[in-house]
């Protein structure tokens, strides 16, 4: 049970239980307000609250950026579920098995970049939220939230660039990269379409039909993306 917390979630929980320690300490023995009873309040109910609130915060923000946090809502389990195929060559599965990001692929590769991109993709997190609990999300089907939900925006090229920078010569060799270098930095094309990489979630492209994650047989709707006409895999 415990396999899964961090060194911030122990942290965490030990602020937690000595705060309580000392404050059932205070209340049981009442002791005399001396200096030494004052300096142990001090850390009872200022600074291992403070820490608690923290810790607590930097762990759930961290939660946020994981895949399995983007499934729990039954609207994304489509999604999340594709990406998790061994046996899937879209863009999404691909990412997904990357050992240095994979389990965080929907953060990574969703995520708003530059100085504001942290606490902005947050904001459009807690959107994200507001729609599911308050706008109608949490009792969409699945098969209806795939046609009904969209991007907030289109899907920017600086977030593939963020990895795929476009400076180093494997990119600059291939010659759709070099004829459509002006539409890709200006988000004309983009690389994520049928006719470059191909589609990060093709299952909800095309009409088909939502996947569901608890088949045991992959779906036909969670096969590999459309080959792609042009461009490096």
């Amino acid at each position: 049970m415990l396999s899964h917390v961090t060194p911030v979630g122990y942290l965490c929980l030990v602020a937690a239980l000595g705060s309580a320690a000392i404050v059932i300490w205070y209340l049981v023995k009442k002791p005399a307000l001396g200096v030494t009873t004052k300096l142990t309040l001090l850390f009872g109910v200022g600074v291992l609250p403070a820490t608690v609130a923290i810790a607590s915060t930097t762990l759930g923000m961290q939660e946020t950026t994981e895949r399995r946090f983007c499934g729990s809502c039954h609207v994304m389990q489509g999604h999340t579920w594709n990406a998790e195929q061994a046996a899937s060559d879209s863009l999404a599965a691909r990412h997904a098995r990357n050992p240095f990001f994979g389990a965080r692929n929907c953060y990574v590769c969703h995520a708003d970049y530059g100085m504001l991109g942290y606490p902005m993709t947050k904001l459009n997190g807690m959107k994200h939220v507001w729609h599911y609990y308050f706008g109608g999300y949490k009792d969409k089907p699945l098969d209806r939230a795939i046609d009904e939900i969209d991007l907030y925006k289109a899907y920017d090229n600086v977030n593939c660039r963020q990895c795929h920078s476009g400076t180093l010569t494997h990119f600059k060799s291939i010659s759709d990269h070099q004829s459509l270098e002006k539409e890709l930095s200006k988000n004309e094309v983009s690389c994520t379409s049928g006719g470059c990489h191909g589609f990060a979630h093709p299952f909800s492209k095309f009409g088909k039909k939502a996947p569901k994650p608890s088949t045991v047989k992959p779906p036909s709707a969670t096969s590999a993306a459309p080959p792609a006409s042009g461009g490096a895999p």
